[in-house]
């Protein structure tokens, strides 16, 4: 089973990753309509689908593209009441229709029967209805079981980006200021991608909810106070939010065992950097680090970590930056075996096993950042309000034992 659930997981990041370029190509919109609907169909297990656009003057579907149906007028339009608009605009996911809920979100005045449809997802961007897909019957008249339908929304995020950049087409001014907002370039659409990812990984494991998105959230914080330049901050962002992805190979047992992990488990959960290395080098990301960063965000400045016992220099300063912000937030969250330390506490721990273990020099700009949190003056706070427990004065404290220990560590080695 857990194999079959990797392969799945692995077929919906590639797919993400194909859909990327298909949003920014310079081509006939049909023929991106059609790759992308390819794309959702092998995700979903679908034979049948249909990618509907949506005008507001008058409210109306009108079809894209479709695949698999035997008998489908082109284009395929459905007019759409207000309650209709109001009921897919409201609408969180992928919906299960069946005979008591076609009129709730579909009419039948338009030229195809809403029965055909199984499933259907609302394409939104910014709150606002900017298509539907609609799939058909799976093989052998399978149910859209979670998984298919968990890709089906995953995907369904970017198709309506696309939707709503083609129907843009009023001025070229509009156009162009829409596509900038929009998809102002391929690494945006893999930043929301990722997001959804991560939350997608963590929500199998209860004790880790929310993890991976402040592991990318606090890398990207740290890669920002060092000066990195904006492509090397969202890979660190993308980075984390996928550094745990092997985890979804681990027996959901373990991270609610309350006690110690044994040897067999130990090793079972170590092995979610391998795992993970290998989904994510099928998958060509804009930014090159990610395999390397995912393999080896648990590796340790003085060989003590794993999988390969890197140390130091051999570890690149992407994969430093997210082994810290990892190690910070397992720190100061709740786990089964123990209750969350104060981000003072955590710091300080940090702290001691620095330079030894973590990088001071990302310690350090992670501590900016926690100061610019303690003062107001980050314009998004990277801690959660309930977390902040510092003052500024008691983070300078902090940097200044840094520093210390920074200058023990260079005066022993000289």
């Amino acid at each position: 089973m857990q194999g079959a659930n990797l392969k799945k997981l692995l077929r919906t990041v590639e797919a993400l990753a194909d859909l990327g370029p298909e949003l920014t190509a310079d081509r006939d919109f049909r023929q991106t309509a059609r790759t992308m609907l390819t794309t959702v169909m092998e995700a979903a297990g679908a034979r049948e689908a249909v990618l509907f656009s949506f005008s507001e003057r008058p409210s109306l579907l009108t079809s894209v593209d479709a695949q698999g149906f035997a008998l489908l007028p082109e284009p395929s339009l459905i007019p759409l009441l207000p309650r209709h608009v109001h009921t897919l605009t409201a609408a969180a996911g992928p919906i299960l229709l069946n005979s008591s809920t076609y009129d709730v979100f579909l009419s039948s005045n338009g030229n195809v029967a809403p029965e055909l449809f199984k499933c259907i997802c609302p394409l939104k961007v910014r709150g606002k209805l900017a298509g539907v897909i609609a799939l058909g019957r799976r093989p052998g008249e399978a149910v859209y079981e979670e998984d298919a339908l968990d890709a089906f929304e995953m995907l369904s995020h970017y198709v309506a980006l696309a939707i709503q950049n083609h129907t843009l087409g009023q001025t070229l001014a509009q156009r162009v200021s829409e596509n900038l907002r929009l998809l102002a370039s391929l690494h945006g659409f893999y930043d929301n991608a990722l997001e959804a990812f991560a939350t997608a990984i963590d929500v199998k494991h209860v004790n880790i909810h929310g993890h991976s998105l402040r592991v990318g959230r606090y890398s990207q914080a740290i890669g920002e106070a060092l000066g990195m330049e904006p492509n090397d901050v969202a890979s660190l962002r993308s980075a984390g939010y996928l550094h745990d992805i092997g985890k979804v190979a681990v027996d959901k047992r373990l991270f609610e065992k309350p006690s110690k992990l044994d040897a067999e488990e130990s090793r079972a959960m170590r092995d979610h950097t391998v795992i993970g290395h290998q989904i994510v080098s099928h998958v060509q990301f804009p930014w090159p680090q990610i395999p390397e960063i995912v393999r080896w965000h648990h590796e340790r400045g003085d060989g003590s970590g794993y999988p390969d016992g890197l140390h130091g220099d051999e570890m690149p300063q992407a994969v430093r930056i997210v082994a810290l912000a990892d190690s910070f937030d397992a720190m100061t969250s709740d786990r089964p075996y123990r209750e969350r330390l104060s981000v003072g506490a955590a710091l300080q721990e940090l702290i001691r096993m620095s330079p030894q273990k973590y990088d001071p020099q990302a310690l350090q700009a992670l501590l900016i950042q926690v100061r610019r949190d303690a003062v107001g003056t980050n314009r998004i706070p990277i801690l959660e309000p309930e977390l902040m427990n510092l003052s500024a004065t008691d983070v300078d404290q902090l940097a200044s034992t840094l520093q210390h220990r920074i200058s023990q560590d260079k005066l022993f080695l000289t």
